[in-house]
């Protein structure tokens, strides 16, 4: 992303930077799904004490990124292969019609600064390169944004809730096949297209297709990865790859 001076400078909390780390590294793959954390090895290598961890571990529970299993620990969440499937297929029909609806409803203004988001993301060194697109979270993330801009607060819920995190662990996950990461910029590029000339069928059937594309990618990879469970990890540094904001 490039910088955004025209945003004001939030104060953070320790929790809320290794919460955010946490989540950089579980949607980069850098904490692969079904994984089990170790505590000790993470506090050691983000150099901070057990205690804004564990809220930082409580709050991705709440996000449905982790989850706790007795007599086992914490584990990076994973959906099987059918799960996810039936998952997307329901999200390409909500996020199709939530499409439509915000090409109705969006003002010009949030229109133009979607248009102006897809620039960032244009800039971003990993989409150049074709090794993934990785989109922050809510305001910078394209399909919240389209998501919010529908005005219905059913449909809102239902994309936004708690399978909306999970969800990005396998996004960022289809956009790290070589090329997808282009291909899907172009096609967010048709989706704004439609949403300006206010074309609610054609922002509906442009959303539909771009997310039916990242689902085949999502699927074929799965697939040829099989279904192994991943050791349990240690450092977050022990495992090489982009981490998003860890940077």
């Amino acid at each position: 992303m490039t910088d955004r001076l025209d945003q004001k400078v939030q104060v953070q909390s320790l929790v809320d930077i290794v919460a955010e780390r946490l989540e950089a590294a579980i949607i980069s793959g850098t904490l692969e799904p079904g994984s089990r954390l170790s505590e000790q090895a993470l506090a050691t290598s983000l150099g901070v004490s057990r205690g804004p961890l564990r809220e930082a571990i409580r709050r991705l529970e709440g996000r449905k990124l982790l989850e706790r299993k007795p007599n086992i620990g914490v584990r990076v969440a994973a959906l099987s292969l059918r799960d996810l499937r039936e998952i997307l297929q329901v999200r390409e029909a909500l996020e199709g019609m939530a499409c439509a609806l915000a090409a109705r409803h969006m003002s010009d203004a949030d229109i133009a600064a979607l248009a102006g988001l897809l620039d960032d993301h244009e800039g971003q060194k990993s989409v150049r390169d074709g090794t993934g697109y990785y989109q922050e979270s809510k305001d910078y993330d394209f399909h919240f944004s389209i998501v919010t801009g529908s005005g219905n607060q059913r449909l809102i819920q239902m994309l936004l809730g708690d399978l909306y995190y999970l969800l990005r662990v396998y996004r960022y996950k289809s956009s790290t096949k070589p090329g997808r990461a282009q291909e899907a910029l172009q096609e967010h590029q048709e989706i704004i297209a439609a949403l300006t000339t206010r074309d609610s069928v054609a922002a509906e059937a442009a959303m539909r297709r771009h997310l039916r594309n990242a689902r085949r990618y999502v699927e074929e990879q799965l697939a040829a990865e099989g279904a192994a469970v991943p050791e349990p990890v240690g450092p977050l540094s022990r495992k090489p790859g982009r981490i998003g904001s860890l940077g």
